[in-house]
């Protein structure tokens, strides 16, 4: 993709968007398309944050786009436009197999209302108040309640049914039994509503649909231009700092983690005792492992699912998805059917979740044995579902926490943001700052592909109203 040299870009713009995940892809997009001059600056020599891809041995290999509920059909139409919305397609063959169940499912309300009454013996009317609870959960819902007390209190002593309601969610976001419920609950909603989707084609053809249409509203993009600092004078953002030049803005928004954002773009002496000491309770979420690979040319392999949540831990506990060892994971396949190429082709993505610290300090040697060993579990457990698939596969890549770190700049390659009170420093950023704005993963419910467009879209009205005030 061709963007913009910085040095060719102007000196003055309305808004400038730093970081181009889908909060801030999106984000520019309205603020342009509201007719405001907009500036997009990405640190990385792609866009897409983590919707991302890369190339390796003749393959492409999806990061992050492993599924996403039913509303970014609504989403991607209203606020992207109609190629990229007819390019969702549903994946209809989600594998659960575990300790406790093996199962198979359309990830939708109407089967999970099946599985829970016919597999799993709950009562009807447990079920319908169940998801009546959940369904009808917002942010303004009282936060005390936890989801572990939320599942005691429909499914006591149910740790088979708390795993099938779970697991999928901690996977997509890093959500533990501890966290609020409504956290849950929102997110949960949107998940088993209609099924999961994903983009036909791959996150190069979605990213590259939404660059077009940021060029075809005028926004300059610049790649490989990382903001030195969000420049602040009176109390008010004047700007941004890159690569020893000055762009002047009336509003900054960034999509870099917030954490980044007031620790080293802004800087903390920037800000007032009482916001700071609010920002010092801001916990950052976990980070991931992935291994890939990709099939032999000329090969293919069985359609054994379209995303398998597999464990060979004996009950669900977000602590043990997250060990260096842990026996669970998710394989993302990706078939000819959702990503056709010419020729074929078969890849399969290896999901994790993991924390940052285990891998921070390790030195080389121990750092490439303990991917080593990561990725020899993961063969060990696609075995299992694919015998001989060793000899099918020719590319192996594998990404930890400080890979994340690194393409991100996320604090402690945070692949999910922060944890829920994230969410109010993000909404309030500029009442301490005017002209200052943040969007990114916070909060859990702002997180996923859904949510950071979503988030795009709350923040670029903030924007324009601001602009216009």
């Amino acid at each position: 993709m061709q963007y913009t040299p910085l040095d060719q870009v102007r000196s003055h713009y309305d808004a400038i968007v730093v970081g181009s995940g889908l909060g801030g892809l999106t984000c520019a997009n309205r603020l342009a398309a509201a007719g405001h001059s907009v500036l997009l600056l990405e640190h990385h020599v792609q866009l897409g944050g983590l919707a991302t891809w890369f190339k390796r041995g003749g393959h492409i290999f999806d990061v992050s786009l492993h599924g996403f509920p039913y509303g970014m059909v609504k989403t991607c139409k209203k606020y992207w436009g109609r190629a990229i919305r007819d390019s969702i397609v549903q994946l209809k063959n989600i594998v659960f197999d575990n300790p406790q169940f093996s199962l198979r499912t359309t990830f939708s309300k109407e089967d999970f209302i099946r599985i829970l009454q016919e597999r799993f013996g709950i009562r009807p009317e447990v079920v319908a108040e169940f998801f009546a609870t959940v369904d009808g959960m917002n942010f303004y819902d009282d936060q005390r309640l936890t989801t572990r007390e939320l599942f005691a209190r429909f499914f006591p002593g149910r740790s088979d049914v708390h795993r099938l309601l779970m697991e999928p969610i901690t996977y997509a976001n890093g959500s533990t039994l501890d966290e609020p419920a409504i956290t849950y609950g929102i997110v949960f909603s949107n998940f088993m509503n209609r099924g999961v989707y994903t983009f036909e084609g791959g996150t190069d053809k979605l990213i590259g649909l939404m660059a077009d249409e940021l060029r075809a509203k005028d926004v300059d993009i610049c790649a490989g231009a990382e903001v030195d600092r969000i420049l602040v004078e009176q109390g008010r953002t004047t700007g941004v700092a890159v690569k020893g030049r000055e762009i002047t803005a009336r509003a900054v928004i960034s999509n870099a983690g917030v954490t980044n954002t007031i620790d080293r773009l802004v800087g903390r002496d920037r800000f007032a005792a009482d916001f700071l000491d609010r920002f010092g309770q801001v916990r950052v979420n976990n980070s991931s492992c992935q291994v890939y690979f990709g099939i032999r040319k000329g090969e293919s392999i069985p359609d054994i699912g379209d995303l398998l949540f597999t464990s060979t831990a004996a009950d669900f506990s977000s602590e043990e998805m997250r060990r260096m060892d842990t026996g669970s994971r998710t394989f993302s396949l990706y078939y000819p059917k959702t990503r056709p190429q010419n020729p074929p082709d078969h890849t399969i993505v290896a999901s994790m979740n993991a924390d940052y610290d285990d891998w921070a300090s390790l030195d080389q040697a121990a750092y490439r044995a303990a991917k080593e060993a990561m990725v020899a579990r993961c063969f060990a457990d696609l075995e299992r579902y694919l015998p001989g698939i060793r000899a099918k596969v020719d590319t192996v890549e594998s990404a930890t926490p400080r890979t994340f770190h690194r393409y991100t700049l996320h604090t402690k390659g945070t692949s999910f943001g922060t944890k829920f009170e994230g969410l109010d420093i993000s909404r309030t950023l500029h009442k301490e700052i005017g002209g200052l704005f943040h969007v990114g993963s916070v909060g859990i419910i702002m997180s996923g592909w859904l949510g950071a467009i979503n988030y795009g879209v709350i923040v670029a009205n903030d924007v324009d109203g601001y602009l216009r005030g």
